[in-house]
């Protein structure tokens, strides 16, 4: 089906809501202007869910790398529905090289990943090992998704996300909100991570605001990280 690709384009221009189209480009700041269609989320997770399963899926999935941010958006809507886990993690795998902005990484979490944590480790950990600026960010979202509750949870994937040391503003902040997300969770485990100088300190200030923000962290947290961050400001 070689027109499969822009017959689907074709859907998304029809589709197309100008003044989202405006609204969007600024949230994306790494995409170009004309990459942005101007669709709405839900009309691209409709789609989706009319291609699903039919040779016009497979076919539009085969066509990567795309054009537009919307329909590297619809990738990731149609990779959510697979429900084979070897199916999604070898499409998630194909894909990650062409992820170009942090939208399009964080929308794209197949629900039966949740179903084979135990096998899905290994590649979360050499996603956030890869030197890809989004394919990091999606293995430290991964991590923060499926690994901090008490079943799935261990100390060494807070040295994992750790050890991460990047410039790039997507990956840092992916690690702050990770962090974060650890205090709510497994405070004990995760509070030296904050407490004590062990992240870049742009990671730790963030993810201290962060879990300031946060309504899943009990008053008394707060105030300890208030402290912690008055000590910031004087170099501690």
């Amino acid at each position: 089906m070689p027109d499969a690709a822009a017959t689907v384009r074709a859907r998304l221009f029809a589709m197309q809501d100008k003044q989202y189209q405006t609204f969007q480009q600024k949230l994306l700041p790494t995409l170009p202007p004309g990459a942005v269609i101007g669709v709405r989320t839900p009309a691209l997770r409709r789609l989706a869910k009319e291609l699903a399963g039919g040779a016009k899926a497979e076919a539009f999935l085969a066509a990567a790398p795309h054009l537009y941010y919307e329909e590297n958006n619809l990738h990731a809507f149609l990779l959510e529905r697979l429900r084979d886990y070897g199916a999604a993690l070898d499409g998630v795998e194909a894909f990650l090289p062409y992820i170009d902005n942090w939208a399009t990484c964080d929308c794209c979490s197949p629900p039966v990943f949740a179903r084979h944590t135990g096998e899905l480790i290994a590649p979360v950990r050499r996603w956030i090992g890869s030197d890809r600026t989004y394919t990091v960010r999606y293995g430290l979202g991964m991590l923060m998704r499926y690994y901090l509750d008490d079943g799935t949870f261990s100390p060494a994937y807070l040295a994992w996300a750790g050890a991460v040391r990047s410039e790039e503003y997507y990956v840092r902040m992916m690690a702050a909100w990770f962090f974060a997300t650890a205090l709510a969770k497994q405070p004990e485990e995760t509070w030296p991570w904050l407490a004590e100088p062990r992240l870049e300190p742009w990671v730790r200030a963030k993810a201290v605001q962060k879990a300031l923000e946060s309504r899943r962290i009990p008053p008394q947290q707060k105030d300890a990280l208030r402290a912690l961050r008055a000590g910031f400001a004087k170099g501690l």
